[in-house]
């Protein structure tokens, strides 16, 4: 016995051991070699990739060919599993990848056309962004090259268990088609379209108006005035009301709006209203004497995130090599998106123009009506290849107007029976039932240039480049800031933005009238743009972007301006008796908490005669400063109160598929109905009596502190912001639906963070389902001109994609505390910095 337990002991030490042994080698098998020589096919000259501690590359190259092909190569060191994720999104084939639970979404994608479009963006590119995108392509391939399973990525080794799959060779329009995924990300106004449509049909057009009130610009100033652009051009489109639709035709929108929001996060996780902060100071108010340029992207959280730091840099500028940028890039697109080069910095934050419009459709068959007259709809077989399963064929149809996303699972296909349509006109789409299909026009699906747009903006060397390069910027529409080292600074809003024949966007519209088409695009020219603007600064928050008298209609649904607000608040309290800005201070702005919706609806709060048990929660609101620091215990509470506010006002009365998230538009709802304590909003419509404001708030403290109390204990002074409010990095694939092991191997731990939803530290959540944060800074950047490697810079995550990698998740710590890292540009500098120097060379020299 003694002899068997000895041999069971160490054939189970020897199988632990083996384990172990299995599981470190599939864990660091991807780990890149950032040190020594490779030799490579592809290559024409030698090319240096320094990396500092941080893991973040610094290129080094001869020839613009080898630059973008070693940018490929790296970049698919640390991240291919994301390339690949990303590329099947946005070519609709995550089923080849995931096998058959993404076929909706792949059908979805498939209606939209991301993949067909990216095939009509390339054919425009010019000849050189093609070569620099086949550079990048063959770099690609050559990390693939001999390497599969768990040598690409842990993901790889975790997916083999479940389907059989190996990634196919990187090409060109896997990297044109990524624009398309951040266009639909950072589109504006479709659900407002649809939700406004829906609370239509459930409220009067007062109530529906009041839940979209106008933005108040004497209060929430535009980002450039009226006279920083020519006037002159077309009338805006004049206001649609309210469209009376029937009930099918609601219930179709409803379905359109929960097929959107079923969208994977594998891109960038669904989120409703993505915003961003940018803002730039010029010299004469900063401490250095030069601009100096903030910008941080507001998109849900990602793990690894959407973006990647890096350098690019000809070792001899020229024509052929005109490349000296560094900034953040996206892992599969060459170039930098944001960033600066040796003489000009640039940001991006979301317009919000309106550039997608909603038409309903009569469809007979395989016809639709338009203008009295039955057309052919456009129609095409598209096939998708499922892991584990047999293909699967879906028909795609589209309008005049753009695909019909109603088409695009089989409860969409039922359109509305109960739409009261003429026999003649009542429609019957293949999957049988009659009644309206819903069309989407979107710019994004037009031919574009934005491609050539971002190697443009990498080698611009002053304004008149700059705006050169943003009149080829055409999807996502953003907001653009500016400097240089001369001391300007600038604004420009690019993109293609439709005027409108009728309508102003904010509802769907019927297509079968002619009424409501696009007549054409404000001319690049007539865009806002603002230069050296006698203010000083400028500064965009995704907020108006000019008001009137412009001619043009931009949008219906900007943000509210709060973010805009408090920022500009905050550069002039920072300039006040002749002080100056400085860097630290631009990313002091950068982390502000402070709660506009807090300093409008506390004077409300602290009034109010609560129980006995609600009193000690209610006096932590009495002295505070309205900030929401994650160990603030006030901001805890407030963010409860708030959040049954909303429902007890607004949830109730409105279709489900509505959201009452608590974003900057209901900040504006609220604040405008405070005053009158007698609003119908405030009653209770499941009780007989009639309720005002005071019972309302007073129902919703007493309940605030009662669900506070037990989940965080009875001591209002013990609670914390950041126990509620909890960030935890997440991959969006294995890691969203795998088992538990999965999730541990590839999930980064809940961290508790402060900021808040439409605050400038913009940690948004959805109010509807609780307080973990569902929107980010995704990173941080301040740039200042005077001095590059004086610049500051932060990812959310790290520069590293392969779980238990040192630089996975190194800068989350810091993120999380508001801090940023060197950010080092010229050679002097990052050679200080540098950790790790790998050479690669042709592999026949």
């Amino acid at each position: 016995m003694k002899t068997v337990a000895a041999v069971l002991s160490f054939a189970l030490i020897v199988c632990g051991g083996a384990a172990t042994w299995y599981v470190y080698r599939t864990v660091h098998a991807a780990f890149p070699q950032v040190s020594g020589t490779l030799r490579l096919d592809g290559l024409n000259s030698r090319v240096e990739v320094d990396r500092d501690e941080r893991g973040i590359p610094q290129v080094y190259a001869g020839t613009a060919h080898d630059l973008f092909y070693v940018q490929g190569y790296v970049q698919a060191q640390d991240r291919f599993w994301q390339m690949d994720v990303y590329r099947h999104t946005t070519a609709g084939s995550l089923s080849d990848m995931f096998g058959p639970g993404q076929i909706g979404t792949d059908t979805f994608i498939r209606t939209l056309g991301w993949r067909r479009a990216a095939e009509r963006n390339y054919d425009r590119l010019s000849p050189a962004t093609k070569e620099y995108i086949a550079a990048y392509s063959a770099g690609v391939n050559a990390y693939l090259s001999g390497r599969s399973g768990a040598a690409l990525g842990l993901e790889y080794e975790l997916l083999s268990l479940r389907v059989s799959y190996q990634p196919h060779r990187w090409t060109s329009l896997d990297s044109v088609a990524w624009q398309m995924a951040l266009a639909w990300d950072l589109r504006n106004n479709v659900q407002q379209e649809i939700d406004r449509s829906l609370a239509a049909g459930k409220l009067p057009p007062r109530q529906v108006d009041e839940l979209y009130p106008p933005d108040r610009l004497d209060v929430h100033p535009p980002i450039v005035p009226q006279d920083a652009v020519a006037s002159g051009g077309a009338a805006r489109g004049k206001p649609a009301s309210a469209p009376d639709l029937p009930e099918g035709a609601r219930t179709q929108l409803a379905h359109v709006t929960e097929l959107i929001r079923s969208m994977p996060a594998a891109t960038l996780p669904v989120n409703d209203g993505a915003g961003s902060n940018s803002w730039v100071v010029s010299g004469r108010y900063t401490t250095t004497g030069k601009p100096l340029l903030a910008n941080d992207p507001h998109l849900g959280p990602e793990l690894p995130s959407i973006w990647y730091q890096m350098g690019l840099h000809c070792t001899r500028n020229s024509s052929n090599c005109p490349f000296d940028v560094t900034g953040f890039t996206i892992p599969g697109m060459p170039g930098v998106f944001i960033g600066h080069n040796d003489r000009v910095a640039w940001g991006f934050t979301n317009g919000a123009e309106d550039v997608a419009d909603l038409y309903l459709e009569k469809v007979r068959g395989n016809s639709y009506l338009y203008e009295g007259r039955w057309y052919p709809l456009e129609e095409r077989k598209e096939t998708l290849t499922v892991a584990g399963r047999k293909p699967v064929t879906v028909t795609v149809r589209a309008t005049r107007h753009g695909p019909l996303i109603s088409d695009a699972n089989d409860d969409l296909r039922e359109v509305g029976t109960s739409a009261p349509v003429p026999g003649s006109e009542r429609a019957a789409p293949h999957g049988g039932g009659s009644g309206y299909a819903v069309a989407l026009r979107w710019t994004a699906l037009n031919p574009n240039r934005t491609m050539d747009a971002l190697f443009e903006l990498d080698k611009a060397r002053n304004w008149t480049e700059f705006r050169s390069a943003a009149s080829d910027f055409s999807v996502p529409s953003q907001n653009m800031v500016y400097a240089d080292v001369e001391g300007n600074i600038g604004y420009q809003a690019p993109g293609q933005v439709p005027i409108r024949k009728r309508g102003d966007g904010a509802w769907p519209v019927p297509g079968w009238t002619g009424a409501y088409e696009w007549t054409g695009y404000i001319p690049f020219g007539k865009l806002p743009h603002a230069y050296n603007p006698a203010a000083g600064y400028i500064a965009t928050a995704n907020n108006t972007i000019i008001g009137p008298p412009y001619p043009y209609l931009l949008s219906k649904d900007p943000d509210y301006g709060y973010r805009s607000t408090e920022i500009l608040r905050q550069l002039r309290q920072a300039t006040v008796n002749g002080r100056k800005i400085s860097p630290a201070d631009m990313s002091r702005i950068q982390s502000d908490q402070y709660s506009p919706i807090a300093a409008s609806l506390v004077p409300y709060l602290t009034k109010l005669k609560v129980n006995d048990s609600t009193a000690k929660a209610q006096s932590l609101l009495e002295e505070w400063d309205f900030t929401q620091p994650a160990t603030s215990a006030p901001a805890a509470y407030f963010n409860q109160v708030w959040a049954l506010v909303l429902r007890h006002a607004f949830a109730g009365r409105l279709p489900k598929s509505v959201r009452v998230d608590g974003g900057s538009r209901w900040f504006a709802v609220v604040e405008r109905l405070l005053p009158d304590a007698s609003s119908a909003w405030w009653d209770n419509p499941d009780t007989k009596r009639r309720e005002n404001r005071d019972q309302l708030l007073t129902r919703a403290m007493e309940e605030a502190a009662a669900q506070m109390g037990r989940a965080y204990g009875t001591d209002p002074k013990a609670w914390r912001w950041g126990a509620m409010h909890t960030l935890t990095p997440t991959n969006q694939t294995l890691g969203t639906a795998g088992p538990g092991i999965v999730k541990w191997l590839l999930n980064g731990s809940p961290l508790p963070v402060g900021g808040g939803t439409a605050l400038v530290d913009a940690t948004g959540y959805n109010a509807e389902k609780g307080f973990a944060v569902t929107m980010v800074p995704s990173m941080r950047m301040v740039v200042d001109v005077s001095a590059f490697d004086r610049s500051t810079w932060i990812n959310l995550t790290g520069a590293s994609g392969h779980a238990f990698h040192p630089n996975y998740l190194d800068q989350v710590p810091l993120w999380q505390q508001g801090r940023t890292l060197p950010w080092s540009y010229s050679r002097t500098a990052v050679r200080a910095a540098t950790k790790h120097s790998l050479v690669l060379l042709p592999r026949h020299t």
